[in-house]
């Protein structure tokens, strides 16, 4: 299905500044079939009443089949004036060199830097490690966590924003169909899942890199809401080796996603119980078991309780999940139609996509709702 998209140029001071909404979406493919960007660019242009203008962004997965292998880092230089950025380039490709092999590097293509607020320097590189001493005894993964950290805490006005396989971030300054415009969404990728956010971060600046999606590795964040609890989230990341570097409390879900997920391999279902866990008194009144287990996992994770409102729609190779605080404060929809599955701030920005439906619903508060590719599937079985 094609979409055309037709959005009217109005100039951002005439929007009143919304503070406490954001809008989410996402969209998948349950048989791995991929699409552009143009319908989800539709649908998120319908709730551009929750944005300002300081904020936007995509996450697409399956849009480098050709480099598939390899892992694909989307990076921006900033500063004021060319010399700047080519300053900061000119280091972390020295960096890059010692210490990966890259295989291919160019600079994201872009549309008219017109539309567009203040751009950095967009580039990417296709890369896989190269270990050496003590590094050799760490996986692919923790090896590139640890160099993406330096690389945010020690290049000024380098950052990677994106770093998984076969997918990619692309985010900036403007409303959100304003920046899938400029990165040409609609017309050079096609992905099996998409996720995208707009409006600017929580309680921070409007640049170019706290602008949503968050990610590390294959993992993506889009987020409606504040996590009051971002301080003590952030010094518990921080004990395990993840460095908040992009001024905005959505990055701490990223990072937790990726401790419990990836390192620690906990279940999605479990996970939603360390964010967003039942309140004290609902765990009084269940059974000795489900008790048991509460009272664990509240205690040992503690410090990553997200409290506060929030709606998320987190990616993964394979999978999109939505998850709300415990009693849903911010509102998320489900959807299916056929092999595609929904998931959104509005129900109405899913019918203007695809208008009839095979089930909608409203997941519960705290718990989780998955979708995953029917192969992934079939392989767990």
């Amino acid at each position: 299905m094609e979409f055309k998209i037709i959005m009217p140029r109005i100039r951002r001071e005439l929007y009143n500044r919304e503070i406490c909404a954001c809008s989410i979406f996402g969209a998948m493919n349950q048989d791995g079939e991929r699409f552009t960007g143009a319908g989800v660019m539709l649908a998120i242009a319908n709730m551009r009443v929750r944005g300002n203008g300081l904020g936007g962004g995509f996450a697409a997965y399956g849009i480098y089949p050709d480099y598939k292998d390899y892992y694909a880092f989307h990076l921006m230089f900033t500063g004021k004036g060319p010399q700047a950025k080519r300053s900061a380039k000119k280091e972390l490709d020295a960096f890059l060199c010692r210490n990966f092999d890259v295989v291919y590097d160019e600079e994201i293509p872009h549309g008219d830097e017109t539309s567009v607020s203040d751009p950095p320097l967009v580039w990417r590189y296709f890369v896989l490690p190269k270990k050496q001493g003590e590094d050799s005894l760490l996986s692919d993964e923790d090896y590139i966590v640890g160099k993406i950290m330096w690389v945010n805490t020690r290049i000024e006005n380098a950052y990677v924003f994106s770093s998984g396989k076969n997918m990619g971030c692309f985010k900036g300054v403007g409303y959100p169909e304003e920046i899938g415009e400029y990165f040409m969404l609609d017309k050079l990728y096609k992905a099996y899942t998409w996720t995208v956010h707009g409006r600017f971060p929580t309680n921070t600046q409007a640049w170019w890199g706290g602008a949503h999606p968050f990610s590390l590795l294959d993992t993506t964040i889009v987020h409606n809401g504040e996590i009051s609890s971002y301080g003590t989230n952030r010094w518990y990341l921080e004990m395990y080796g993840y460095a908040c570097t992009l001024q905005t409390d959505t990055e701490v879900i990223a990072y937790a996603a990726d401790l419990l997920m990836r390192r620690q391999k906990l279940p999605i279902e479990i996970v939603a119980k360390i964010l967003a866990p039942p309140i004290w008194n609902a765990i009084d009144r269940m059974n000795e078991k489900e008790k048991k287990l509460l009272t664990t996992l509240r205690m040992v994770y503690a410090p990553l309780l997200m409290n506060g409102p929030f709606a998320v729609i987190i990616g993964q190779t394979g999978r999109m999940i939505g998850l709300t605080d415990r009693i849903r404060l911010r509102p998320i929809t489900a959807a299916t139609r056929g092999e595609m599955f929904y998931l959104s701030s509005e129900e109405a920005s899913i019918r203007l996509i695809s208008p009839q439906f095979d089930r909608v619903w409203t997941p519960n508060g705290g718990e989780p709702v998955v979708c995953e590719l029917n192969s992934m599937r079939k392989v767990l079985q």
